[in-house]
Parts: C-alpha cells; structure tokens; sequence
C-alpha cells in the first residue's frame, strides 16, 4: 500500500507539481487526523494557486471551521477580483455572504452587488434573479422584486415555473392583469417549444384550475403533437377528455397508450373507473384485473374482482387473475381456493385442477373455513378419482355451510350426493329424499 501510494505521489508530482502535490499532500494528513498539518498544506497550495475555486473553498470553509470570519470574507473577496468576468463565482460569494453575514448592513450591501454584477453579465437569468428578488423581499421592497420578475427570460421549465409560482406570491390572486401574464407565458412558452412535458404538464394544469378545460386540452394535444412518447401525458389527456364529457376520446386516446405500452397502470385505472361508471362492467372488470397485476394489491382486492368474474362467468379471466394474486400471496388460503375453483370451471385448465384443490385444504387451518363452492368442487375432482368417502365428506359439509339464498348450489350439491349414493347402491331412501329437497329449492 505505502509503495503504490510513494508511486502515485511520484506521478503526481511529475505531472502536476506545485499546488496540486501540497493539496495531496494535505489529503493525506487530513485522513490522518493531522488537521493543523493539513491547513498548512491546503493553505500552502493556495498560495501557488489563489484562483482555484476549489482550493478556495476549502480553505474559506476552514477558516468558516475556527470562526476566522474575517478571513474566510478576504480569501473569497480575492477571487471575485482575480475573476470579474464569471458571473457563477459572483453568484456563490453572494450566497457565501448570505450564509456568513446575517444581520450585517455591509455584507448583506456585498451580497446583492454580487448578484446584481453576475446579472450584469447574464441578463435574464433565472439564478441571480430568483436571488436579486429574494434580498428585495427580505427587505419588504416588493416593488423592486416586481420589476426584477419582468425581466427573467422564460426560456427553460424552470424559469417559467418561477416566474409563475412567484407571480402568484407578488400579486393578489383577483389582479387580472398578473394572470393574464401568467397566462402569457405559458402559451409563450408552449409556443417557443411544445415538446417540453414539464411545461405542457404545469400550463395544462394551470388553465384547468382556472376553469378554462378546453385550454387545458388543447395545450396536451400541442405537446402530444410534438412529442408522441410523451405516455404519461397522454392519459392526462384522455382524463381530461373524461372529465369534460368527451368519453368516446377519453377511451380512443387512453386505448392507443395502452397499444403502445400495455402496462401503464394508470391508463388501465382510469378506463376502469369510467367503464365502472357508465355501466360496461365486463370492460371495466378487464382492466382493473390488469391494474391489480400490474400494482399488485390486497387478498381482499383481489377476492372481489375474482368474485365479479367467476360470477360473470369468465373463468379464464379469473383464474389468471388468481394465479397473479397467489404469486403475490403465496400462503393466503382463501386465495389457493379460489383459484382451485377458477381452475376447476376453466375449460383450458380443469383436467389440472385437482392438485390445487389439495394444496388449498394444507393451507387451510381450520377445515370448517372452507367454502362451500369450494367444497362442491372439490367432491367434484375427488368422485373422478374415485375417492368417492373424501369427496361425501365435502359435499355434507357444502350442503350445511351453504346460505340460505345460495338455493341453486345447495340443489347442486343435494343432487350430487344422491347421485353418489346411488352409484353406490345404497341409501336409495335418502338419496330419494335429497333429491326432493333439489326439487323444491329450484321450484
């Protein structure tokens, strides 16, 4: 280690010398712990180097370190002088002096002569305004930071979110003339360049909180226009289509993101909640199944939606919502049973259903929680293999936890175990009798 390093200083005092060997040098023995030794060495390579911005930083924040104000001010002061022509190093001494100078008349005069001269040299610029605007307003001249305000050019997302957002602080929110230049900018903004989504996002929310939709959609349009990719600002488009009663845009705009990217979830939300709403629920039950696989979500979550679909009758649907759900919850019970069931009724998939009917009883802590639709299923899967004892079992339990209301299941069952008895050759009597009970509960 000692070697490689004698060799790294060797090279770096070949190439470099001077300055750049004292401040390693003074690395070194600052990871040492020799801080004395190591501001002898940093001080000593700016001495050589006094222009170097790094070096002055680092000596100012030492002598910050010891409370060597007086001199942390002068090392800065310096280097303003030494580099009058770069508006950046302007910029940093007056926020040096800001930090250091609180309360003092004369500092707080440097600071904003700094930032003014940095302006100077930058007209229009978003940095020494925005600082040039906050002394003034620190001195309650409101006037003053108006008037800087008007001169900033608007030319990036983050000049133009200033502008705004300083605007509405300056102005009370009735001055039509303020809003009317909020307004300008944007439009101007959108103008010089539509492709900017962090604008054409802020300026399309800016008219719909003023209640000018139209404006707002027209602004999404421009910048799709412009800029295709921008997906997450299509579906702000089809949701704004929505909100303003365009529906059959909202779906045509939100359906042409989905064929470019199938798995943005928010596309699917929004379809879901407005096919919910207008009544097309097969449409809506597609989409929130493909929101919980994308997202994820509750057992609960997905309990439901897998309800709605085996009750529908989209067994595929729900079995493939199941499947993602017991990927997610891997030891939730009533999951595995539910997806056993789904499986069962799918024409794809029921001739492999049987294994899962199994994995869902190991699950199942106590057997008494089991459903009853799983129950009947189960005795299903089971009499094909023949397990004829285990598969009656299921169907008493199915027929006694059944509701009252569930009469169509309850027939189904009674009629099975019958079926089974008579397959049997015994219990002819009782299995006359269930299916009287089918009888009546399905008249």
């Amino acid at each position: 280690m000692r070697i490689a390093f004698g060799i790294g200083m060797a090279m770096v005092s070949a190439v470099n010398a001077g300055s750049l060997l004292d401040f390693s040098y003074g690395k070194l023995a600052e990871l040492r712990g020799e801080d004395e030794r190591a501001l002898e060495y940093y001080e000593k390579a700016y001495t050589a180097d006094p222009t170097a911005l790094p070096l002055v930083r680092l000596i100012v924040e030492k002598k910050r370190a010891v409370g060597d104000r007086a001199a942390a001010l002068e090392i800065f002061g310096k280097l303003v002088e030494a580099r009058p022509d770069e508006p950046m190093i302007r910029i940093e001494y007056g926020d040096f002096l800001g930090h250091v100078g609180k309360g003092d008349t004369m500092a707080e005069r440097l600071q904003e002569e700094s930032y003014a001269k940095a302006l100077e040299a930058i007209p229009g610029d978003l940095l020494p305004i925005e600082r040039l605007i906050r002394t003034a307003r620190q001195r309650g001249d409101d006037d003053r930071a108006r008037k800087l305000l008007e001169t900033l050019h608007t030319d990036s997302e983050d000049a133009v979110r200033y502008y705004v957002a300083t605007t509405k602080s300056l102005y009370d929110s009735r001055d039509e003339a303020a809003a009317a230049r909020i307004d300008a900018r944007f439009l101007q903004a959108m103008a010089d360049e539509p492709a900017r989504s962090g604008i054409a996002r802020a300026a399309s929310d800016h008219f719909r909180q003023t209640g000018r939709l139209g404006d707002a959609i027209a602004i999404l349009r421009d910048h799709i226009a412009a800029r295709p990719s921008s997906l997450d600002l299509r579906i702000r488009l089809g949701i704004l289509h929505f909100t303003a009663g365009e529906n059959e845009e909202g779906v045509r705009v939100l359906r042409e993101v989905l064929e470019i990217h199938p798995k943005k979830a928010l596309a699917h939300e929004s379809l879901a909640k407005h096919f919910r709403q207008t009544g097309q629920v097969p449409e809506a039950r597609h989409h929130a199944a493909e929101l919980l696989a994308l997202r994820g979500g509750t057992p609960e979550e997905f309990l439901t939606l897998a309800d709605e679909l085996l009750g529908a009758s989209e067994f595929r649907a729900a079995r493939i919502l199941l499947e993602k759900a017991v990927f997610r919850h891997p030891d939730h019970a009533t999951l595995m049973m539910k997806l056993a069931l789904a499986t069962s009724r799918d024409p794809e998939t029921k001739d492999g259903a049987a294994p899962l009917f199994r994995l869902a009883e190991t699950l199942l802590a106590n057997p008494a929680d089991m459903d009853p639709k799983f129950l009947l299923a189960s005795a299903k899967e089971l009499i094909a293999q023949g397990q004829n004892k285990a598969a009656e079992e299921r169907l008493r339990n199915a027929i006694r936890t059944f509701p009252k209301d569930a009469k169509e299941e309850t027939a189904t069952a009674l009629r099975a175990l019958a079926a089974l008895w008579i397959s049997e050759n015994r219990n002819a009597d009782a299995a006359k009798a269930l299916i009287s009970r089918a009888e009546a509960l399905e008249n």
